[in-house]
């Protein structure tokens, strides 16, 4: 079965651009979600993906209607891919069911772990150079590698907010910044010049 994935961020939103593009291509059920795409825990999608069987297909317009960061896209790819089922992504015209998919997966993944260690060292050099300047104010905030940890703890509902906020040593109000921030690290960058994907039919 071929599952036709929109999602858009608030109920005001318009659908219609994505329901066509799928019914055209001739999905056989539409799920339709109004809905963030920071939070991954999405009631429709994770019964969408918990259904598939072998050989099913999810089909998105683009990226961004699935995933709003590369490492989100990687763990939704790789829950359907544990599944036996497909992705593919219209827009980008990546097919997981080829090898030429599988592979731009692969990069995708080593671009999105390049990205994080870049955004480390960034990070990294910026309070260096704040304390030299005498710019540094309170102590130095959590590795990423922490907050991933306890970020992924929050997401699977292990911890509450309150709860990932003291395994931190930070505010509450300081993790839902440092969530927001984290979960916009690693934009999906679909127009990098260095990835040319040729698009087929289905």
């Amino acid at each position: 079965m071929v599952f036709g994935y929109v999602r858009v961020s608030t109920k005001n939103q318009n659908t219609d651009r994505q329901v066509e593009a799928l019914k055209k291509y001739g999905v056989d059920k539409l799920i339709i979600e109004k809905v963030s795409g920071k939070n991954l825990n999405r009631p429709d999608l994770m019964n969408m993906i918990g259904g598939l069987r072998e050989g099913d297909t999810v089909v998105v317009l683009s990226f961004d209607r699935f995933a709003r960061n590369t490492k989100d896209l990687l763990n939704l790819v790789d829950s359907i891919e544990k599944k036996g089922a497909y992705f593919k992504s219209l827009q980008e015209g990546l097919d997981t069911s080829g090898d030429m998919g599988r592979f731009i997966m692969t990069i995708l993944g080593a671009v999105g772990e390049l990205e994080r260690k870049s955004i480390l060292e960034r990070q990294r050099q910026g309070i260096e150079i704040a304390k030299r300047e005498g710019r540094f104010k309170g102590r130095r905030r959590k590795e990423i590698d922490d907050f991933e940890k306890v970020y992924q703890q929050w997401q699977d509902g292990k911890v509450s907010s309150e709860q990932a906020a003291k395994l931190l040593d930070i505010s509450r109000s300081t993790f839902y910044r440092r969530k927001a921030e984290y979960e916009e690290d690693m934009p999906i960058d679909v127009g990098s010049p260095c990835i040319v994907i040729s698009k087929g039919g289905k």
